[in-house]
């Protein structure tokens, strides 16, 4: 469901973005062409009535409440409300992406420290990581209309290969009248304590990080579980809704062409299509569309979170991670750059003109004048020619040798231009 489009944006050239806007799937188009269809339609209707139907004098009196609901209609701050709205939905749209459960850094844990290649040591493993992603798929189920329909009982789960017939009759015969997704986590933080007191969990610490990491895993399911439960408020929702609708059922009757012959302040011209209402309306409509839809992603809208395809490949990457790679290494070989202390991967024809020397600080080849003081000036004759010795001691920090001759001039300079470096001896060129 989620609409990716990062490689097609890799360069920012002329007609990069441009391309996007013909997209449907995931577009605003998609997302606003009913309500946009029905505000064109009504504005037509109520043209139409004050053109065709509409006798003088009550286009007389239509005329002043158009010109009324116009004076007024900026006293609606629409861009107001929907920019904090919006920057709350997205900031809360993203925090719920980073609390999504991932098992990658538990099952590396456990397959590099729960020991045995035996048929229990398998199973052992293999259920640790089956109980964690049955976990995960609990708080999904219980959040994602989704999930929801791929499991909507505990038995799908059974059928699944999620859980046992021996777990399901332990999980439900738990009497909790609240959400049950933490249970699985009880039951792995046990069989890892029988791991460890059986000697297939070396020494506590290893205990330790392994359950450190399943607390991990379960906080990140009890935040989608908060996220769930604690929504925006309500009454910013409805603020929000009621002031976007509200200023473009204002916009029927005050965005209306009248008479040009009344001589109304900026009704000079009868347009008869509204174009920048029209494309306020795409604009304010399609930003509050965008917060309707980030407000709960773990729906079925094109840019809704995949949780299905979440939960197919937490378990599969998992199982595969403590069990076929359980002790499956490749060779160990000295790597190509073994005698090399600056290894330098080749590049390729097409990337070669990207290839850039090291950066070593923005600051690095800057030159400055820097004051000295304390100076005492020696002179001794060379080649027919006076050299003379300035020793500066500058900013009372460092002291500097400066060695010239006539050839470069006979007097002393007042300040000197030095590069940052640690030379101290140079000539004055």
């Amino acid at each position: 469901m989620t609409v990716t489009y990062t490689s097609r944006v890799a360069d920012a050239r002329l007609g990069t973005f441009s391309q996007l806007l013909l997209r449907w799937k995931g577009s605003i188009y998609k997302l606003l062409y009913r309500e946009f269809l029905i505000f064109i339609a009504l504005y037509s209707s109520i043209s139409g009535i004050y053109r065709l139907i509409l006798n003088e004098p009550q286009r007389s009196q239509f005329e002043k409440l158009a010109l009324y609901c116009d004076n007024y209609l900026e006293l609606i701050p629409v861009s107001f409300v929907l920019g904090f709205y919006v920057t709350l939905v997205v900031s809360r749209w993203w925090g719920q992406y980073e609390s999504v459960p991932w098992p990658d850094r538990l099952m590396c844990l456990v397959s590099s420290n729960v020991h045995g290649t035996d048929e229990y040591g398998r199973i052992l493993r293999r259920t640790l990581m089956r109980y964690a992603n049955l976990s995960g798929v609990l708080i999904l189920r219980s959040i994602s209309t989704a999930a929801f329909k791929r499991f909507p009982t505990s038995e799908h789960l059974v059928r699944a290969g999620l859980m046992t017939l021996d777990e399901h009759s332990k999980f439900e015969n738990l009497s909790s009248p609240h959400n049950k997704f933490w249970i699985p986590c009880v039951w792995f933080a046990n069989l890892a304590v029988k791991a460890r007191n059986e000697g297939r969990i070396r020494d506590n610490v290893d205990l330790h990080l392994i359950l450190n990491e399943l607390n991990s895993l379960r906080t990140q399911c009890g935040k989608l579980y908060g996220y769930d439960w604690i929504s925006v408020p309500l009454v910013y929702t409805q603020v929000v809704t009621v002031a976007v609708y509200s200023f473009f059922l204002a916009c029927l009757i005050g965005r209306q062409f009248l008479n040009p012959e009344k001589g109304y302040p900026g009704h000079e011209l009868d347009l008869y299509v509204p174009v920048f209402t029209l494309l306020q309306f795409f604009f304010y409509a399609g930003w509050l569309k965008v917060a309707e839809q980030l407000i709960n992603p773990f729906g079925e809208d094109d840019d809704d979170f995949e949780t299905n395809w979440l939960i197919d490949r937490n378990l599969q990457v998992s199982l595969l991670a403590v069990d076929e790679m359980h002790q499956n290494l490749p060779l160990l070989e000295k790597d190509l750059y073994w005698n090399d202390s600056d290894p330098q991967p080749p590049y390729t024809a097409a990337t070669v003109e990207h290839k850039r020397p090291s950066f070593l600080g923005s600051t690095f080849d800057i030159r400055y004048l820097i004051p000295f003081c304390n100076c005492h000036l020696f002179e001794t004759p060379a080649d027919g020619f006076f050299s003379r010795h300035l020793q500066l001691r500058v900013n009372n920090w460092s002291t500097i040798t400066i060695l010239w001759d006539d050839r470069q001039g006979p007097t002393c300079p007042y300040a000197v231009l030095v590069a940052r470096s640690n030379i101290t001896n140079f000539r004055l060129d």
